[in-house]
């Protein structure tokens, strides 16, 4: 039956037994973080008249057989394994008082002066820019007491943040003013450091392709204009339409090469080189609404209400004219496409489809597409004048307009492509990715992404396993063994302990951030077309 109840620490048992009471003794130590032990066993031994009891079965004839039977069991303690953790530290405010703050954020957060900073305690970290090492940071426990001492209480520093929030917000309602000001200042004082002149990108490259095409293409809108008042052509009205949107595309795109030419700022950190590709797609639906539809609208008009055409002889001469003209800047721009494909290992056709150059290549196709409508005006122009049936004239008036809406097609979709964000070729990908497998730090990536930006520039991203053991091997490598030997042999206790971890381990983490600079600095070393690199540790 059940016959024994026993309590031992807080669990209560109960033991079946016929005639032997059980006695069950533990011990059990716990280890706090600061060493201390306490011996819970001996509350449940001093308290013994509480911690066990005995029930018996009153029976009558138990009473009498089994009085003398009584025998008590020894102690059998029980072995218990005991596993010393520490304490969970709870993080608050207070902790984050030993966070750092850069220089600049103290000065606008604080609303402080750089002298106030020359009194601060100053600390050299790593640096996260390519072109320094190391920079100066502060305790931001500091430079909030700091500022507390010059503005004299909380509620005056939150005045004078709210009065330079206003002054901000009026500053750039003004900016327009301010910026003139600025470079009128720039003219007369002299700018602060040098700076590429946007006008020397227009004398090489696809600078100089885009200015020769205005140039031409000005020159030819004027005398087409004449040609076409003078025999009234519906193909030669067609003709000076092209080149006047050919010359207005090319001035936008004069317009979005400058503009990519600036340098980043805070509201585009990443600068404006999709500037060309904008100006690109502008320019080629501008073909297809102003040049296309317009040579489609002169070319029904003329078929719906045809009227006879003038002497052609000036038309000839100055569809002559600017088939040379337009030959040359075609061969222009097929040079300088041929000089960039070769730079980058690619074909014309790559090059071109790819939309590498938006600039060129939209040269290349107006000019193209101008050739080739000189041959059709030309021809239908040819067939009037010998029929003297004016249909000839505005069937190549449209002519001219479906080259033109193709031509305006082609630059859309390739210049919206690019503008999406699309990705770089597999094989170069595949040249980074081997490349940063095969460095011994790392052991394997995942979520690789590298997006062409445009103009040569590509971002390159991926998530990084990276090898622990040879991280911490790479630390042990800069320190000094038998010191750091002795450090461990002169840890004691646990706060000892927790001290030497929290030294190493903030210095180990260093060391990682140290190797993934390098790693992105190898990348753009070995590939100059990768300018933006996010390694994610995971």
């Amino acid at each position: 039956g059940w016959q024994v109840s026993m309590k031992s620490g807080s669990l209560s048992y109960i033991l079946p037994c016929n005639r032997l009471p059980v006695q069950l003794m533990s011990q059990v130590r716990v280890y706090t973080s600061n060493g201390q032990k306490k011996d819970l066993g001996s509350e449940d031994t001093n308290g013994s008249a509480h911690g066990e009891t005995l029930h018996k079965v009153e029976t009558g004839r138990q009473d009498t057989t089994n009085a003398g039977q009584k025998q008590s069991s020894p102690k059998q303690p029980i072995q218990v394994k005991v596993k010393a953790v520490l304490k969970k530290r709870e993080y608050g405010p207070k902790y984050t008082q030993n966070n750092f703050i850069t220089g600049v954020r103290a000065i606008n957060e604080f609303c402080l002066k750089s002298s106030d900073l020359d009194q601060l305690r100053k600390i050299k970290r790593r640096s996260p820019h390519d072109d320094t090492e190391t920079f100066t940071v502060y305790l931001r426990s500091d430079v909030e007491a700091k500022s507390l001492e010059v503005w004299g209480s909380p509620e005056a520093l939150a005045r004078e943040r709210k009065r330079r929030k206003e002054a901000e917000i009026k500053y750039r309602e003004n900016l327009f003013r301010n910026q003139r000001l600025l470079w009128e200042y720039k003219e007369f004082f002299g700018n602060t450091k040098p700076r590429s002149s946007k006008a020397a990108m227009f004398f090489k490259g696809p600078g100089k392709v885009v200015m020769v095409a205005i140039c031409i293409n000005g020159l030819n809108f004027f005398f087409k204009l004449l040609a076409w008042v003078y025999t009234g052509s519906a193909s030669m009205f067609s003709e000076a339409i092209h080149s006047l949107a050919d010359t207005c595309n090319q001035a936008l795109l004069a317009l979005g090469i400058s503009q990519s030419a600036r340098t980043p700022d805070p509201s585009h950190p990443y600068g404006f080189t999709n500037m060309r590709y904008i100006a690109s797609l502008i320019s080629g639906v501008g073909i297809f609404m102003m040049g296309a539809g317009l040579s489609w609208y002169h070319g029904i008009i003329g078929l719906l209400h045809p009227h006879p055409v003038e002497s052609l002889l000036w038309a000839y001469c100055i569809l002559a004219g600017s088939l040379v003209s337009e030959g040359a800047t075609l061969l222009v721009a097929i040079n300088e496409i041929r000089r960039s494909a070769r730079a980058k290992g690619l074909s014309f056709y790559q090059y071109v489809v790819q939309s590498r150059d938006p600039s060129t290549n939209v040269v290349l196709l107006e000019d193209a597409a101008a050739v080739l409508s000189v041959a059709v005006a030309a021809t239908c122009m040819g067939l009037t004048s010998i029929t003297g049936n004016p249909y000839y004239d505005s069937v190549g008036s449209l002519g001219v307009g479906t080259l033109l809406g193709t031509v305006s097609a082609f630059l859309i979709y390739t210049n919206t492509e690019a503008l999406l964000g699309r990705s770089i070729e597999p094989e170069q990908l595949q040249r980074l990715t081997e490349l940063l497998e095969s460095d011994p730090v790392v052991r394997a990536i995942h979520d690789v992404k590298a997006t062409d930006m445009g103009m040569s520039k590509v971002r390159f991203k991926a998530e990084v396993d990276f090898d622990g053991r040879v991280v911490t091997r790479s630390y042990l490598e800069k320190q000094d063994i038998e010191q750091l030997l002795q450090e461990i042999q002169q840890v004691k206790t646990l706060e000892e302990l927790e001290a030497f971890m929290l030294k190493h381990g903030e210095n180990i983490i260093d060391t990682l951030g140290a190797e993934v600079d390098r790693l992105e600095k190898d990348l753009k070393q070995r590939n100059p077309d990768v300018r933006h690199v996010d390694l994610e540790i995971l």
